[in-house]
């Protein structure tokens, strides 16, 4: 019978040979999840013993792992905004960066008890809506994806967290089907240069949908569409959020100026990239109840 330790150290050789970066302490959190137990239980006891099974479980979590699958895909589910997002094949994997805009927003409503009206625009899993949701308790929000499967993961989200009555996702193209004024409009794009894609991390090139992520030649062709868009909906006073590649913000700037609208604050992750615009209507100043 195999020890815990001398799966570990197997585990990371792999896991290093396949280039993931920290291999052991991943190595620990995929044992810990095979066995039902929390990684400091590993840690502490590399002489415990493993059974056949859960040893063979254990080898088919690394090989899965070993092939550049990544974690949260192995377990269907991303932590975003403290909260858990079931994943699909049809959903993009929701990014720490992304976190930037949801904190953007919320820093600028500075009414969050406010009956507001919500777009997510590519909304995938649901999770800026969902996270925004939480965050707003009198808000209803609507999310757009053009992949009927990722409307329904994202629906499915909804439900599972609570939020089911305050939250509608259609599969459409866009915003081009839609009608009325809304609050806030938030939209994480495909960004990414066709030409670049190949050489993402495989966790990104291999498991993410290739049109959450192509944004044509420059990474800006969704952010042409979208902006003339975001200026037909956004009711006077609103707010609109655009998630953006890295040295995308000068560019996409003077899109939304010609589209009709006015950048505020051009946000930074904690990379200090610039990650997202924020925008009103020219002309346009705060509503009063956002």
């Amino acid at each position: 019978m195999s020890t815990a330790g001398d799966l570990l150290a197997d585990a990371a050789a792999k896991l290093t040979l396949a280039g993931i970066e920290d291999a052991r302490r991943e190595a620990r959190v995929i044992l810990a999840h095979a066995l039902g137990l929390d990684v400091a239980a590993i840690f502490g006891r590399p002489e415990r013993a493993v059974s056949p099974e859960e040893a063979e479980t254990f080898a088919s979590l690394v090989a899965r792992r070993a092939a550049r699958e990544p974690w949260s895909r192995i377990l269907g589910v991303r932590e975003f905004w403290s909260l858990p997002f079931q994943l699909t094949q049809d959903t993009l994997d929701p990014r720490p960066d992304s976190e930037t805009l949801v904190r953007a927003v919320l820093d600028a409503l500075p009414d969050h008890q406010a009956p507001l009206r919500l777009l997510d625009l590519g909304t995938g899993s649901g999770c800026l809506l969902l996270a925004l949701l939480s965050e707003l308790p009198a808000a209803w929000g609507l999310g757009v994806d053009l992949s009927p499967g990722a409307a329904e993961a994202a629906q499915a989200n909804a439900r599972a967290l609570g939020f089911g009555r305050r939250a509608a996702f259609l599969a459409g193209d866009w915003a081009w089907s839609l009608v009325g004024a809304f609050d806030a409009i938030v939209v994480n794009p495909p960004y990414i240069a066709a030409a670049d894609i190949a050489g993402l991390e495989p966790e990104v090139a291999r498991w993410d949908p290739v049109r959450a992520l192509a944004g044509g030649a420059d990474g800006l062709d969704s952010i042409r569409a979208l902006m003339p868009e975001i200026a037909r909906l956004l009711a006077p006073g609103g707010l609109a959020a655009v998630e953006l590649g890295a040295g995308q913000a000068d560019a996409a700037n003077t899109i939304a100026t010609a589209s009709g609208l006015a950048v505020f604050a051009r946000p930074t992750d904690l990379h200090s990239v610039e990650r997202c615009l924020l925008m009103r209507l020219a002309g346009s100043g705060p509503a009063k109840n956002s």
